[in-house]
């Protein structure tokens, strides 16, 4: 792990464009996600929530994801797209499809809000894998070598 290094710019491309597509996933999904959650259109008009801080925990989580992707990707091998879309589909198989349908079977949801929710996380984390294992770490800075 001490080969990791964390390129900042790509994570923070990543989460961004995972802001984005949260955005427009949930547009999409608006009816489907609200009808799952139990509240209506007014309901999240009128519930008194700071929008601000919402889209501030959005950014930081996805801040966070794309750099646990980052550390994962670097970890299993080569640092490509590719790797980073298989990296980002298996955190979600092993951590993210695991752990919602465990919840939402005893919560008793229906499959679904839970295609909504588990699917954007889904279809998230490969594109945040995309983007930070697509960017190659730096290379080392050459070392001059001392003349004898």
């Amino acid at each position: 792990m001490s080969n990791v290094r964390l390129n900042w710019v790509a994570i923070l491309i990543a989460a961004i464009a995972s802001f984005l597509f949260e955005a427009l996933w949930f547009s999409v999904f608006m009816s489907e996600w609200l009808a799952g959650i139990g509240r209506t259109r007014e309901w999240l008009m009128s519930s008194g929530m700071s929008p601000a801080l919402q889209y501030a925990v959005a950014i930081l989580c996805a801040v966070i994801a794309a750099t646990v992707l980052s550390i994962c990707i670097q970890g299993s091998g080569e640092h490509s797209a590719r790797r980073g879309i298989l990296v980002g589909a298996l955190v979600w198989v092993g951590f993210v499809a695991t752990s919602w349908a465990t919840e939402y079977i005893f919560e008793v949801r229906t499959l679904k809000i839970y295609a909504v929710n588990a699917g954007f996380w889904l279809f998230d984390l490969m594109l945040m894998g995309a983007i930070v294992g697509a960017w190659k770490k730096k290379p080392e800075p050459a070392r001059k070598q001392s003349e004898d």
